[in-house]
């Protein structure tokens, strides 16, 4: 789901609610200029089943929408601030777009460099094989004679393996979303991202009235199966444990840094305002890791695609040197 859609629409449809425009009609208006796509329907779905008098809270869950923002959603209308709740949601959404953009902007490229490498590898490894047929008996005694351990064919096809298994390894982290959600809590930039993620959502349940072992089983959901939501359920055990300040809940925490709790506790009994601070922190140094990051990845990338290149080229330059010079010797003879 593209976030940035998702919080423009937010946006709009806050302010149609606060012009006096009823739910039902500004959800029809915003859906037809709208791009067609699953936002737009599911949204139309939402507007179809609220026409029908289905309440809003059932008409949510039943949406394939982020679990994230059906809850907040449903408890903005609970306290009769749904403008309001749909603010803060748009600005949460912009700033997570904001970060995911740079990152998949960071991934592209490593993801163009092994595009180049694996098809220049190729193209090497058959141009090369190529020659090889016309003079396979020469070849064989000018590897006999260096005492070449490693086959021509070895030589020339392992690298190309060697980087088509990183790309299907990057391929795989990309379009799998558990392998994605795994990696990037061990990832910098990554990291801080899923941070400030973690904190804008927690800052806004608790602002919206919800206690914070609710606001943890959510997060605990939300992140299941990343080491975050390891985490986050020893918050759980620890707060039903009576360790109710935030401090004592984090002691010992290997996911989330000390300054992240350090933050969060700075807020004292105000815990969303702590929570924001984190966040706002986290949404910059995020942001700053990432810009470097971007600096390095393209000489790196080169950088790699060079030695890739050597590698495969040293073995044969190895065999074919003392070919030129048998092949001169033959023709001086």
């Amino acid at each position: 789901m593209k976030y940035d859609e998702l919080a423009f629409f937010n946006q709009q449809l806050a302010g149609m609610l606060k012009s006096g425009i009823p739910l039902e009609g500004a959800l029809r208006q915003l859906c037809l200029t709208m791009e067609q796509g699953r936002l737009r329907q599911e949204f139309e779905h939402l507007e179809a089943d609220l026409a029908k008098g289905v309440p809003l809270r059932e008409a949510l869950a039943a949406r394939r929408l982020p679990e994230f923002y059906v809850k907040m959603v449903q408890a903005g209308a609970q306290s009769n601030d749904l403008p309001g709740m749909l603010t803060l949601l748009a600005n949460y959404y912009q700033k997570l777009n904001n970060i995911w953009v740079r990152l998949k902007g960071l991934m592209v490229y490593p993801a163009i460099v092994l595009a180049a490498a694996l098809a220049l590898s190729v193209f090497f490894a058959l141009f090369i094989a190529s020659l090889s047929e016309g003079v396979p008996g020469l070849i064989e005694e000018v590897l006999e004679g260096m005492q070449v351990r490693v086959g021509l064919t070895v030589s020339l096809w392992l690298p190309a393996l060697v980087i088509a298994v990183i790309g299907a390894a990057f391929m795989l982290v990309y379009f799998v979303p558990a392998f994605r959600r795994s990696v990037r809590w061990r990832l910098p930039g990554f990291k801080e991202a899923g941070l400030s993620q973690v904190a804008s959502m927690t800052g806004l349940m608790l602002e919206s009235g919800t206690n914070l072992n609710s606001a943890l089983g959510l997060l605990h959901d939300i992140e299941s199966g990343t080491p975050a939501g390891a985490e986050i359920a020893r918050w759980q055990s620890r707060l039903a444990g009576g360790h109710a300040k935030f401090a004592e809940m984090t002691s010992g925490s290997r996911v989330f840094p000390p300054l992240f709790c350090w933050l969060v506790s700075g807020g004292g009994e105000d815990l969303a305002e702590g929570f924001r601070r984190a966040a706002e922190i986290y949404h910059a140094r995020a942001l700053y890791r990432i810009e470097m990051l971007l600096y390095v990845a393209l000489p790196a990338s080169v950088l790699m695609l060079g030695i890739m290149i050597f590698c495969q080229l040293y073995p044969v330059v190895q065999i074919f040197i003392p070919m030129a010079n048998m092949l001169d010797m033959l023709g001086g003879s």
